[in-house]
């Protein structure tokens, strides 16, 4: 653990001082216009992007920030990220950044996304993270990467947004009527940390569920975003990790999720670690816990996906 973080602390200021990663607009054409009537791009009285360093809020210009490897040779394995942040806000230093430093270290190139909030509501970020795919699978070459070994990865909120494009990728409501939409947005594997899974109380993370989906969801709504619901043998291998007394999220969110991907037939595989609580992101000091990351890496190797591509 004590050679990880080294490596991240040695890491980060050299990608800092490196020349700047791109950043590529999600929507050149147009962002789309928000569906949820009571969201307030729909009343048209949006502010300001906001960032406060680490963290930022109230997005109207989904991006996509490309992550190179920091190794000589990437093994063309691809991953968009999402911050966690209840759909309110992105994490996108904690949860974005500092993960894709790590996965710089595994010959992995990521895309960390900057997706549409509260502020639009659904299905603004379902749009945005199979714009994401979407756009780098059409642009593989130009990326290095495989467009077979094309996987998201997110937390918390972000790891709803994850499982989202993991069962709704040909879904209607993240279809814009654009060319892009012909290309497959299914994702070739997922990493999901902490996730929001459901929609539905008990375990339901009010906080997301109101920023997404309103104060009053209607009933089908509901459903279609409680995603354990949603999922399907063309769902993804899935890899899940939860802390046991996370009291934000609770761990029957990745239960609930693992349980269906068990019914449909679907490779996956659950680390419930008993120390952390709720957005532990890559902190030390944890015990298995702050381990994670190599229980990912191990997954991924076992995978294939850190092997060069063919």
């Amino acid at each position: 653990m004590k050679r990880r973080l080294l490596l991240l602390s040695t890491l980060l200021p050299a990608l800092a001082s490196a020349e700047p990663p791109a950043v590529l607009p999600l929507w050149p054409e147009g962002v789309p216009a928000a569906r949820r009537a009571d969201a307030p791009a729909a009343r048209g009285d949006l502010g300001p992007e906001r960032d406060d360093g680490g963290r930022i809020a109230n997005v109207s210009v989904p991006t996509l920030t490309v992550v190179r490897p920091a190794v000589d040779r990437p093994n063309g394995t691809a991953v968009v990220l999402c911050p966690g942040g209840g759909y309110s806000l992105l994490s996108m230093n904690r949860e974005g950044q500092q993960y894709a430093a790590w996965l710089s270290t595994l010959g992995i190139t990521t895309f960390i996304l900057k997706s549409r909030l509260q502020e639009w509501g659904h299905p603004a970020p379902l749009q945005d993270v199979l714009r994401a795919l979407r756009l780098v699978r059409s642009r593989a070459a130009e990326f290095g990467v495989d467009p077979q070994r094309i996987g998201v990865m997110g937390s918390s909120a972000g790891g709803h947004l994850a499982a989202s494009a993991s069962t709704l990728f040909d879904h209607a409501d993240g279809r814009t009527g654009a060319a892009l939409d012909s290309v497959s947005a299914r994702p070739d594997f997922a990493v999901l940390v902490y996730p929001v899974i459901t929609m539905t109380d008990p375990a339901a993370h009010a906080g997301s569920r109101r920023a997404l989906l309103g104060a009053a969801p209607a009933p089908a709504l509901l459903t279609l975003m409680s995603v354990e619901q949603q999922v399907t043998p063309a769902t993804p291998p899935t890899l899940l990790l939860h802390t046991q007394f996370d009291k934000t999220v609770p761990v029957d969110n990745s239960l609930l999720y693992f349980q269906a991907l068990t019914r449909a037939g679907v490779p996956a595989e659950l680390y419930v670690f008993e120390q952390g609580g709720h957005g532990i992101g890559m902190r030390d000091g944890l015990g298995n816990a702050s381990a994670w990351p190599r229980r990912a890496e191990d997954w991924l190797r076992q995978r294939g996906l850190l092997a060069p591509a063919a």
